[in-house]
């Protein structure tokens, strides 16, 4: 409901706002520079004004009845609003402050002058530790031959409570016109500074006063640039025979030209190497590669700042320049945001700066993954045209393309990777691979691929995991050593050697992935299940000990029910394993392609060849020759050529 006390609120909160709306009244040629008057004159910006004509201005026919714009010219009220916030913050700001400027030690001074008739005295009071002024230096200021009379309990309030930063009368003397200060104020040719120079009193004469110096500069038409900081420095100690600047003119604040706010390093110079929580420089991690996603914002333009105008001290206006705009840099790869201003990534991949351009590259080029590149993680592709040395390592969301060998390193990819070379693991390689894996040969190493290996001449000692199939179809096409497994097809001209050696163990028909889950969880299960049983030996023998002495100290009964806490936990993590087991085992089960091993060359015995959990040890050499599952057994049968048509693969890699 509206009441008459709402009312006069609301009345009253917008009488206090129109009160709190400043207002100036402008002539000038044209409306712009009237408005641009105005802004600079209420310290604000052209866009925060609204205006009233007065008097409509008019060009005239050539120049003749040319008539000025009358304009009365205030804030609006939003604007007003927000300078009174921003004022109130501030003040609150140095409320916050007090305590610590009360940490500043400035000792406590006094000024006597002679105005008028009037002895005037102004005190200010010490600050912090600073010293107390003297009273009796105050009175001899004050006592001189012309000193007619004084309030002494009058001066010695003010010296103990400070006149509050103004001149107070304390006494007259006795004035002689004659020998009164006199001053001059000349202002300077192009109306930017205005000085005022001080001859010294005579005894008998005045002192100059800050009305008398703001009077002098008003009758000479200074209406702009007045300093009532510089004036009551300049009356409080005169600076005599030299000219003072007293009022200095409003000048114009050129506008910002535009410029680009950059969201990374474009100095490739300052990346550093990264630093590891002990302090220690990991210089393998060199941080040279800035990865961007699709969609971040990789750069904003600031817009041009307008100038803010001037004033002479006659009130001229002074223009402004405004600031200077610039085009966007917009290399490849990237495009604009709704707002025309934010620069975002239109691929994932590498930002540079080429060209005084913003890029994004999404594929990497480098001559070699050493010492001088340190480990490379990229969102994209990524060609190394050499080597990639032992100990560094190759992360990309693309392909990874290896012109030259890898050794012991780490490679991981979403997308396929080709190594031109072989891979000489040295049982410290590990090979991660979203797609396939394209090699001349793999040696020592730990792969696992998504879908396919296609090897051109061997793979020795390694363990190989494919979700698809693993294919050695080159002149040599060798299988020697190592654990393999495929959820198809394994395809070599020779598995295993002739001396035996080292075991060679092939795994088709199965999940590999899955299978390696279910290896995992039957060993957490073996250690979880052996946890229960202790504890359950640990709860039956406290029980049996609280049967027979019916209570139990607290120490073990706090023993008890943390041994039945953690049994329960072990219980529900049990049924979890054995949940995900039978996952596992169905589907293994229900997997239609049961698998198949070819060996057009030679099966070397001491070979275990696995289809589907079934095994068949070769006890001689066998050619030519197809392992296959058929009625719970692998069987043998002659070979065939599989029909590979369905795998593509990088120029120079061939599967058959």
């Amino acid at each position: 409901m509206v009441t008459l006390e709402k009312i006069r609120s609301d009345l009253s909160e917008l009488q206090k706002k129109d009160q709190s709306i400043k207002s100036v009244e402008v002539h000038a040629d044209t409306l712009d520079e009237a408005l641009a008057d105005a802004a600079v004159q209420l310290n604000t910006k052209v866009a925060n004004l609204e205006y009233e004509i007065k008097e409509k201005g008019f060009d005239g026919f050539f120049g003749i009845a040319k008539r000025p714009w009358f304009i009365t010219v205030y804030q609006n009220a939003e604007a007003v609003s927000k300078s009174e916030r921003i004022k109130n913050f501030q003040n609150a700001s140095f409320m916050d402050m007090d305590e610590e400027i009360q940490n500043f030690d400035k000792d406590g001074e006094y000024f006597v002058h002679r105005f008028g008739t009037e002895i005037c005295l102004k005190v200010n009071l010490p600050v912090g530790k600073g010293k107390n002024i003297n009273f009796s230096d105050v009175l001899n200021d004050i006592k001189r031959s012309d000193t007619v009379d004084f309030d002494e309990k009058i001066v010695k309030k003010y010296t103990e409570n400070g006149t509050g930063g103004i001149y107070e009368p304390v006494g007259h003397y006795s004035r002689n016109p004659a020998g009164d200060a006199i001053y001059v104020i000349d202002i300077t040719k192009d109306e930017l500074k205005a000085t005022c120079t001080i001859t010294p009193p005579a005894l008998g004469g005045a002192d100059v006063s800050e009305d008398q110096i703001k009077t002098a500069l008003k009758s000479q038409g200074v209406v702009a640039g007045i300093s009532d900081e510089k004036i009551s420095a300049l009356v409080d100690r005169p600076a005599y025979n030299v000219p003072v600047v007293v009022a200095e003119a409003v000048l114009p604040v050129d506008g910002r030209d535009a410029y680009i706010a950059y969201n990374f390093e474009t100095d490739r110079s300052k990346i550093r190497a990264k630093e590891a929580a002990n302090g220690q420089v990991d210089f393998k991690e060199l941080n040279l590669i800035q990865n961007v996603v699709e969609g971040q914002p990789l750069a904003q333009k600031m817009l041009p700042e307008r100038g803010k105008a001037g004033k002479t001290l006659y009130g001229r206006y002074l223009e402004a320049k405004n600031g200077k705009d610039i085009n966007l840099p917009l290399g490849k790869n990237v495009t604009l945001d709704s707002d025309g201003r934010t620069i975002l990534a239109a691929c994932n991949g590498q930002v540079l700066l080429i060209n005084d351009k913003i890029n994004v590259e999404p594929i990497m080029e480098i001559d070699g993954v050493n010492i001088k590149s340190g480990n490379v993680t990229f969102l994209g592709t990524v060609i190394v045209n050499g080597n990639v040395e032992d100990g560094y390592n190759v992360k990309a969301s693309g392909n990874i393309e290896v012109n030259g060998a890898v050794g012991a390193s780490r490679l991981e990819s979403d997308g396929d990777i080709i190594v031109s070379q072989g891979i000489v693991g040295r049982d410290e390689c590990e090979i991660l691979c979203g797609g396939s894996l394209w090699a001349k040969f793999v040696q020592n190493s730990k792969v696992q691929v998504e879908e396919n290996v296609i090897v051109q001449d061997s793979l020795m000692n390694c363990e190989v995991s494919a979700q698809h199939r693993i294919i050695l179809q080159g002149k040599r096409a060798q299988i020697t050593g190592g654990h393999l497994f495929a959820t198809e097809t394994v395809l070599a001209k020779n598995i295993g050697s002739a001396g035996g050696g080292t075991e060679t163990v092939i795994e088709v028909g199965i999940d590999p992935r899955a299978k390696h889950r279910l290896e995992d969880l039957r060993e957490m299960q073996e250690k979880t299940v052996k946890e229960i049983d202790e504890l359950e030996l640990n709860i039956q023998t406290l029980e049996n000990t609280k049967k027979v002495r019916r209570v139990l100290p607290a120490e073990k009964e706090e023993s008890l029910k943390r041994y039945k806490l953690r049994k329960n936990e072990l219980t529900n993590e049990n049924d979890e394993f054995n949940k995900e087991i039978e996952t596992i085992l169905a589907h293994l089960r229900e997997l239609k392609n049961i698998g198949k091993v070819y060996a057009s060359g030679t099966v070397y015995a001491g070979v275990k060849i696995f289809v589907r959990d079934e095994k068949d040890e070769v006890r001689a050499n066998v050619k030519s020759v197809i392992f296959y599952y058929d009625e719970g057994f692998v069987r043998r049968g002659k070979y065939e050529k599989p029909d590979f048509s369905d795998v593509k693969g990088p120029e120079g890699y061939s599967n058959g």
